[in-house]
């Protein structure tokens, strides 16, 4: 009976102490998700009566707050206490979305809705933590990673650097050493102002409207950097170089033969436009010659390009702290093809991309062949400037070693000189490394433009993508894009910041 007892009291303290584990794992440990969490109803019964806190640029230029509603409005037809603003109207749409009391939120107005929307103070004393009925609601302010300066400046280049009008695409820009989005910007946007304003009349007119795709077929309320997928044509072979030197090295030093086509048993062949071309990657990749690097990706293999295209990022969804961010694809291909590989291999059949995913591709090799994840949100502070939160950049995953991006560097620096596809386009001082890329969407029809790239070559500081769709079937990437890329890197590094030499070789 005692032995019974004795377990029986022991059964009973472990009891006890799991029920006091669980009160300090909810009263502190998880205390302040449970507070801010969009599902606590105290939470809900206050979003929209008061007002959310700010979301900060870099350098503290407000892009969204809240204001009170103006006493001319109607309790009747606008009950809130509080309208939600964006002092810069449409620049920022993408990545702030919006908020409002008749449409879900997006963007990073929902990602950090549990922040930025009203939810009852921390507590920070003991009485306050035993009495929470007791504590103040207040709202925390969101600062991004995004440079207001940049943001403008590839705003202005993508909508006024494209002839003839159609210049709808993307800029991506990151810093390849943290992976701050240091700007991102899509064409069309939208105006969040018309979102969230006190008619609901003229908020579902705005919504209808942003809803419909432009002359171009894009819709507006969908970002073009992140829920936009185009074939990456020619820039995939940032990939493929990567993919040559990691599992098949060799290849790097094959001498490809002087040919316009390369034939394949199994299907159509790869053939280049301009004509015969060939020799080492060191010439293949700076003039970019299709029908090289479709062989040379069949030599790679099915599961090697499969496996690079995944460390950098294809097939999953990226950890970007948006929404509805589209992952890029690289199809899934039989074992043994050779034909389907080879247009694969250089960015073709179904080869998908988003701007944000060839921006990761860039940044990937000017970070020495880690990517670092894509994010935003610098830090969260309350109401009393205090840090709630900071984000800690991680890795997130290895494509390459030092060495590999090192050999991919050099390349395409090379794209840059006479006879590379951008020769010409970046001054000297830049020391910018690129890849061009010219996609074709169906046979015949407009051509998707794009240019990736990071800069200097030497020290990185920026790594950038520009796509630009739907364009003339006489363009190419380098004369649509690459004005677009070398306003942006001027404007992220001016030849006042550069001191050493352009030098990357080794």
């Amino acid at each position: 009976m005692g032995r019974r007892i004795r377990w029986l009291g022991i059964i009973l303290v472990a009891c006890m102490g799991l029920v006091i584990a669980q009160l300090v794992n909810i009263q502190l440990v998880k205390a302040k998700a449970l507070q801010t969490s969009p599902n606590n109803p105290r939470v809900a019964v206050l979003t929209d009566v008061n007002p959310r806190g700010e979301i900060l640029a870099a350098d503290g230029t407000v892009l969204a707050h809240s204001v009170k509603t103006p006493k001319s409005v109607s309790k009747a037809t606008y009950p809130f206490d509080y309208v939600r603003e964006y002092p810069q109207g449409p620049l920022y749409a993408g990545i702030t979305g919006y908020w409002g009391p008749y449409y879900a939120g997006t963007g990073i107005e929902q990602s950090y809705s549990s922040y930025l929307g009203p939810h009852q103070q921390a507590p920070q004393t003991f009485s306050q933590l035993l009495f929470r009925e007791k504590m103040p609601t207040t709202t925390d302010n969101v600062t991004l990673t995004v440079q207001p300066a940049l943001q403008q400046a590839a705003w202005n280049a993508l909508t006024t650097s494209v002839p003839g009008g159609n210049n709808d695409g993307a800029v991506v820009v990151m810093q390849p050493s943290t992976g701050n989005i240091l700007a991102m910007v899509s064409n069309p946007t939208f105006d969040p102002n018309s979102l969230v304003g006190t008619t609901y009349n003229s908020d579902k007119l705005a919504y209808f409207s942003y809803n419909q795709p432009d002359h171009e077929g894009y819709v507006p309320l969908r970002p073009l950097a992140t829920e936009k997928r185009f074939p990456p044509g020619s820039t995939m072979k940032v990939v493929t170089t990567t993919a040559i030197y990691n599992y098949n090295p060799s290849l790097a030093t094959y001498n490809y033969p002087q040919q316009k086509c390369q034939p394949f048993s199994d299907g159509k062949p790869v053939c280049d436009s301009y004509g015969a071309c060939g020799g080492t990657v060191q010439v293949t990749l700076p003039v970019s010659c299709d029908s090289a690097y479709a062989y040379l990706g069949v030599q790679v293999g099915v599961d090697n390009m499969t496996k690079q295209a995944q460390m950098f990022g294809y097939d999953s969804v990226p950890g970007i702290d948006v929404p509805a961010v589209e992952p890029s694809v690289f199809p899934k291909l039989p074992p043994n093809s050779q034909a389907l590989l080879g247009q694969s291999s250089i960015g073709q059949y179904d080869v998908a991309a988003t701007a944000l995913q060839n921006a990761m591709v860039a940044a990937a090799v000017a970070n020495h062949g880690v990517l670092m994840t894509p994010h935003l949100m610098s830090s969260v502070t309350d109401s009393q400037g205090a840090k709630v939160e900071t984000y800690s950049p991680h890795a997130a995953s290895q494509v390459s070693s030092a060495q590999t991006a090192q050999q991919v560097t050099s390349l395409m620096e090379a794209v840059t000189q006479p006879p590379g596809t951008a020769a010409g386009i970046f001054p000297s001082y830049l020391c910018a490394a690129v890849k061009t890329g010219t996609a074709q969407t169906v046979p015949g029809g407009p051509l998707d433009d794009w240019m990736i790239g990071f800069a200097p070559a030497n020290n990185p500081q920026v790594a950038v993508a520009v796509v630009v769709p739907q364009q003339a079937r006489s363009t190419q990437g380098a004369t649509i894009a690459g004005p677009i890329m070398k306003s942006v890197m001027q404007a992220a590094v001016p030849q006042s910041s550069v001191s050493q030499p352009c030098s990357t070789s080794g």
